[in-house]
């Protein structure tokens, strides 16, 4: 075989990325929900959320008052693609609390109407405002909110 040649298992699925980036960007990815106890991998920022799902999640762990990471996911499609092989979870937003996946816009609504997300994270939830932000209100970080984080992995 030509050295100049390569294989299937020397590309990645994306055109013109090899395996050991894709490899490396996974261990990144993987590392950022290691190291932060909650984060969110999100379209967008929490100051500025590009989609309504994303919005919603940013609104019920602000309203709890819980500091979180964020990953926008979108400046590098290779970014969504890695994650969704970590958690087998296709959607985004998608949230991690102590390096588990908890689930994406809906079950994190469906959580903090219940009262289950401030339990995960043990926040009082009646001590919270009672309900997220609306979409489309404001979703600026109150205090305690957001940790912000360089988005290493683009």
């Amino acid at each position: 075989m030509n050295p100049m040649e390569s294989t299937a298992s020397d590309t990645s699925p994306v055109q013109g990325v090899s395996s050991s980036e894709e490899s490396e960007l996974r261990e990144q990815i993987a590392n950022a929900i290691t190291e932060h106890e909650v984060i969110l991998f999100m379209k967008g920022s929490p100051e500025a959320p590009a989609c309504g799902f994303s919005a919603r999640t940013v609104a019920a762990l602000q309203a709890l008052g819980t500091p979180f990471a964020a990953i926008d996911i979108l400046p590098d499609p290779r970014i969504r693609q890695e994650l969704s092989a970590i958690s087998n979870w296709p959607t985004i937003p998608q949230l991690f609390v102590r390096g588990e996946l908890v689930g994406g816009c809906d079950i994190i609504t469906e959580m903090y109407e219940s009262g289950e997300l401030a339990e995960l994270l043990g926040v009082d939830q009646a001590a919270a405002s009672p309900e997220p932000a609306a979409m489309g209100e404001s979703a600026t970080p109150q205090a305690g909110g957001f940790t912000p984080v360089e988005n290493r992995l683009g």
